[in-house]
């Protein structure tokens, strides 16, 4: 059950227990899915280009980055960064899911529309990604440094990453990438959300509808791949823009660039590297979008079934 449903008044979320549940299948998603974040942040950062045919870069495939990444950094290296974004996921899931259902809550009882329409969660799904975007960014943008960086590192550990940022950038340096950001996660969050809400309805039935289930995650998967693929360069324009001024950690990955904003990092791309360029990094990022939205959404709702079970027992 993902937003308020007027059919379901026995179950209704408070604000509280949407967050919880946010909280908790952020947080075991991000530990399935690290690894994969990881290589997608080094493709995306690449300026060389990513391919198995021409290797002018340090990485050029998924299973050679993997290779790569474990012989010189070792197993731990694709949780790099786990701290910041075991807390980005934990704040995000909480803040958009809390958000979402109160905004369907609110259509609901403020407008004539139906609050379970896919119309209606796309609308919902990214105004509530929006709001945890502005409260989460500089998470993501710690997160996606200490993914970034190699050997040895600039940033020893999350209280040193946020004391030299601000010492040596200042403040605006965590909110570096936010304008792609908030302009690629409104339609990506709503898609998500869209088609989790068509998906699921099409494999199961409202009314014989359960929660946690395997259509979720399947559902899930399937609107995180099509959501990705849609939406996928504003991402990559977010991570070109967070390692600004991070220069020197880059230096043994290849190529490094400075980018004096969001119009010159566009250019920069389409001139140097070509429309692929745009999408470097897609096959693992489609593939941690599938299983990080499936795992989102099937987690999502084992906590609210959890929940409301332990509710009705009480």
């Amino acid at each position: 059950m993902v937003g308020y449903d007027p059919n379901s008044p026995g179950v209704a979320l408070t604000p509280e227990e949407a967050a919880l549940a946010g909280s908790a299948a952020g947080m075991v998603t991000r530990a399935i899915i690290s690894p994969l974040d990881v290589i997608k942040i080094r493709f995306q950062l690449q300026i060389e280009q990513v391919s198995s045919k021409n290797r002018p870069g340090k990485y050029w495939g998924v299973w050679q980055a993997t290779r790569c990444i474990l012989t010189e950094e070792g197993l731990p290296a694709f949780w790099k960064g786990h701290i910041p974004a075991q807390l980005l996921s934990m704040c995000f899931g909480a803040v958009q899911f809390a958000s979402f259902e109160a905004l369907t809550e609110l259509v609901h009882k403020k407008t004539d529309y139906n609050s379970q329409k896919a119309g209606v969660h796309f609308i919902c799904g990214g105004l509530a990604a929006c709001s945890a975007t502005m409260a989460c960014q500089p998470l993501d943008t710690l997160r996606t440094r200490f993914a970034a960086q190699g050997e040895p590192k600039i940033y020893r550990n999350l209280r040193h990453a946020v004391a030299t940022m601000c010492r040596s950038e200042g403040p605006l340096a965590f909110y570096r990438g936010l304008t792609p950001t908030l302009v690629a996660v409104f339609p990506y969050a709503g898609m998500q959300f869209f088609f989790y809400n068509v998906l699921k309805n099409l494999m199961q039935p409202q009314e014989t509808k359960s929660k946690g289930d395997l259509q979720s995650l399947i559902s899930g998967s399937f609107a995180g791949v099509i959501s990705k693929t849609l939406t996928y360069p504003f991402d990559l324009l977010k991570k070109r823009l967070q390692v600004g001024g991070f220069e020197e950690a880059r230096m043994q990955f290849g190529q490094v660039r400075t980018y004096r904003g969001f119009v010159d990092c566009v250019v920069q791309i389409a001139r140097e590297e070509g429309l692929k360029g745009f999408y470097k990094g897609l096959s693992p990022s489609l593939l941690k979008a599938a299983l990080s939205t499936g795992f989102t959404f099937f987690w999502y709702e084992f906590f609210i079934n959890a929940m409301v079970s332990l509710k009705g027992s009480q």
